[in-house]
């Protein structure tokens, strides 16, 4: 694997806690030895993800998602198994290793280091932006975060700072930090300029000389964004002038940063969305500030785009519940409306707040104060409701043209409801409104539901309904009776494995037979394939064995041997039927070494059957 030596990764293994790790993303319940949960992979009502403590998988028999605690980090986090590494040493406070000459892949280590390089200079980036924003230059700044009453604690707790009008200020700093110009570059943070008037430093525009590199912010007010574990991958900035453009300048795409795996403000609201159950999404970074610091919900920021998949998903860790906070005039439209319909698809409750006309909630709060917002929240009305009301405006539900309207609209985002009963609750509600019979709404939800899951692109699942019983014991085995299994596989032979859904498995943990029982499970987890891996941990986390009954394991492999000579046996007769086809003068002799081996696999069949 590389990069590290096995031995730590052993030890981190041994050390990490699957259960502890897990519950930082996941509600998890004891149920008997396991714990279980919602799925943070999918979107489900009823929890069918597993984790088994004692032999260190996850497994989700909803989605088919597992591994061990490594590969959770992997796809939680959405990164390579040499940061997970990293994430989970720092978890459990263990020190990283030097890296030995010679481990590992090189690009692995190039791409770790670059990132590893990138966090830093953003750490220092931030670090001068706050420092410009306590220093006479930042006196403007700093005014007018006074107006819109952000107090000193709520900027510390923000990070907030400020660009001066330096073009390269922010340069000279990280360039003397050691940082080379060309990983600055690549980190959004100074810009290449081609010529032409620059966009960041306000009234005072200056041509740029072409091929220039300049400090990406110029005279912005400074906000930093986090990812959820608090380190700082982005920034955002506020023009300070009326007349700057544009008026939010934010950071690009980098190998730390994606817009849509991100949500603003998650890092500092996570332990308060899960301990309250719900979260309020708004659109700035100062409708965030003023939610947050006057302690009126716990929220998050879109920052003014449609949700995306991967930022539902992330919310799904924390809670399935979200209200949003409409202005009155884009209700219903917009960015606004597309995040509403793919939270609902996603499977969450969502309700709709709505606040006077022209507000947002930062100058709902200021001019009403968090008292006000939060009876606001509490008569929130279910976004499903809304949009009943809304289709249902303007029409007379008393003739047949507009019933027919209204159910079309009512269509598409009944089909996008992932719960049947849910779907069917929802159909009662618009045959009520539209005065239509339940069953007829029913059938044609139903219909719409179908044509769109069509269109869907299916998941890629493992091949689990593809394994014969004594595969499935044999894997079962090799998590619950280690040195049986381990056994039972070194007495197969390589053509044993052959045409099995589980050769992967097998050919791997016969390859790992040197490793000691409490440690092979793991290993072989780290080792599959994704698929693979989810394969496996679906069988293992099976609460009784697949085979049962004295030499259970011995059992599967005498199986396995059986079917191998029951395949050769049918590919004899087949070459039989071939050589008989071409006639018997011909091929005669072929064909009674043919007839011979059939019998000597024959008996074999039989005495494996005894």
């Amino acid at each position: 694997m590389g990069l590290f030596p096995q031995t730590f990764i052993d030890d981190l293994r041994l050390q990490a806690n699957i259960v502890q790790v897990i519950q930082e993303y996941v509600s998890l319940k004891k149920a008997g030895r396991t714990y279980k949960g919602l799925c943070p992979f999918h979107s489900e009502k009823s929890p069918s993800f597993n984790v088994d403590p004692e032999k260190g998988f996850f497994h989700c028999f909803g989605c088919h998602v597992g591994g061990d605690v490594f590969k959770f980090l992997e796809l939680h986090e959405k990164v390579d198994f040499p940061e997970a590494v990293r994430l989970l040493a720092h978890k459990f406070g263990l020190s990283l290793p030097e890296q030995s000459e010679g481990s590992g892949d090189d690009a692995t280590r190039r791409d770790a280091g670059l990132r590893e390089a990138l966090l830093k200079a953003h750490e220092m980036a931030a670090a001068y932006f706050r420092e410009q924003l306590a220093s006479p230059a930042g006196a403007r700044a700093r005014q007018q975060l006074a107006e819109r009453q952000v107090p000193a604690a709520t900027i510390e707790q923000l990070g907030l700072g400020f660009a001066p009008q330096s073009r390269d200020g922010l340069k000279s700093r990280l360039l003397g930090q050691g940082f080379s110009q060309g990983l600055l570059i690549q980190s959004g943070l100074l810009v290449q300029r081609d010529g032409g008037p620059s966009t960041g430093s306000g009234p005072a525009r200056a041509e740029s000389r072409a091929g220039e590199v300049v400090d990406r912010f110029r005279n912005r007010l400074m906000v930093p964004i986090c990812r959820d574990t608090g380190s700082v991958i982005a920034f955002g900035g506020r023009a300070m002038d009326a007349d700057q453009v544009p008026k939010y300048l934010n950071s690009p795409e980098t190998p730390i940063y994606s817009k849509s795996r991100t949500l603003y403000g998650l890092h500092l609201s996570k332990s308060a969305i899960r301990k309250l159950g719900y979260a309020v999404l708004v659109e700035g970074y100062f409708d965030f500030a003023q939610v947050f610091q006057t302690d009126a919900a716990p929220a998050v920021a879109s920052c003014g785009t449609a949700l995306t998949p991967q930022q539902a998903q992330l919310l799904g860790r924390f809670t399935k519940k979200i209200v949003l906070s409409f202005d009155p005039d884009a209700a219903g439209q917009g960015a606004a409306a597309r995040s509403c319909e793919l939270l609902v698809a996603e499977g969450f409750d969502v309700n709709v707040v709505m606040l006077d006309k022209g507000e947002d909630p930062d100058t709902f709060i200021r001019r009403k104060g968090p008292a006000q917002y939060r009876e606001r929240l509490k008569s929130s009305q279910p976004y499903l409701e809304y949009l009943l009301d809304q289709a249902a405006l303007g029409l007379d539900l008393g003739h047949d043209e507009n019933r027919r309207q209204f159910l079309g609209k009512m269509l598409t985002v009944a089909a996008r409801i992932p719960e049947a009963a849910a779907r069917d609750q929802f159909a009662d509600r618009i045959a009520h409104k539209a005065r239509i019979t339940e069953d007829v709404v029913r059938a044609e939800i139903r219909k719409a539901a179908v044509n769109r899951r069509t269109a869907v692109t299916a998941r890629e699942l493992p091949a689990g309904g593809q394994l014969k019983p004594a595969e499935r014991g044999l894997i079962w085995g090799l998590f619950h009776k280690t040195q049986e299994a381990q056994a039972a596989l070194a007495d197969l032979e390589p053509g044993d494995l052959e045409q099995l859904a589980g050769r992967e498995v097998f050919e791997l943990a016969r390859s790992l037979h040197g490793q000691p029982a409490d440690v092979l499970p793991s290993e072989l987890l780290r080792r599959l394939s994704t698929m693979s891996a989810q394969l496996v941990t679906g069988v293992a986390g099976e609460h009784t064995a697949p085979v049962s009954g004295p030499g259970d394991l011995t059992e599967c492999a005498r199986i396995l041997k059986r079917l191998r000579c029951e395949r050769e046996r049918a590919a004899i007769q087949r070459e039989i039927d071939r050589l008989q086809g071409l006639g018997l003068t011909q091929h005669g002799d072929e064909i009674n070494l043919l007839v011979n081996q059939k019998r000597t696999l024959a008996q074999r069949i039989e005495e494996l059957k005894n």
